[in-house]
């Protein structure tokens, strides 16, 4: 995997992926950025949210679960002092379906954190990764 990062000015760059993507960071205002796209570190999280979203979907797709939605609402703290790693990541999933089995949905959301994200195993050895979901039956539609 490869990625690129270049300065384009102050403090924003221009983060550009293998897979031929582009992403614009900017620092805060403080610190002369001018809040033109996210910050590294909430790329971080986002990345996170991505990684176990992804999971999550696939493995109760592959359980046949009528899924049609997946939020992952994060919240973290950061270290006091430098370097400022995340302390506490909570992660609060909303899944969405038709009659989905809440067992099933925990279930998924455990195999991502225990197994196969990526991201949830580089982050949970500095941070305390807690998570809780709930489930929601789809909007029924208006006449």
């Amino acid at each position: 995997m490869k990625t690129r990062v270049k300065w384009a000015q102050d403090m924003m760059f221009v983060a550009e992926t293998g897979s031929g993507h582009a992403v614009v960071m900017d620092g805060a205002p403080e610190i002369g950025g001018h809040n033109l796209g996210p910050r590294p570190m909430e790329m971080l999280l986002v990345g996170l949210g991505g990684c176990t979203a992804i999971d999550v979907v696939m493995i109760l797709k592959r359980g046949r679960e009528a899924v049609t939605d997946c939020v992952v609402e994060m919240d973290a703290e950061r270290a006091d002092t430098e370097p400022k790693v995340f302390t506490k990541i909570h992660m609060h999933y909303i899944v969405t379906g038709q009659q989905l089995d809440a067992n099933k949905v925990d279930r998924a959301i455990k195999l991502s954190a225990e197994k196969y994200c990526s991201a949830s195993a580089m982050l949970g050895a500095m941070a305390t990764i807690t998570h809780d979901f709930e489930v929601r039956e789809p909007a029924v539609g208006r006449a």
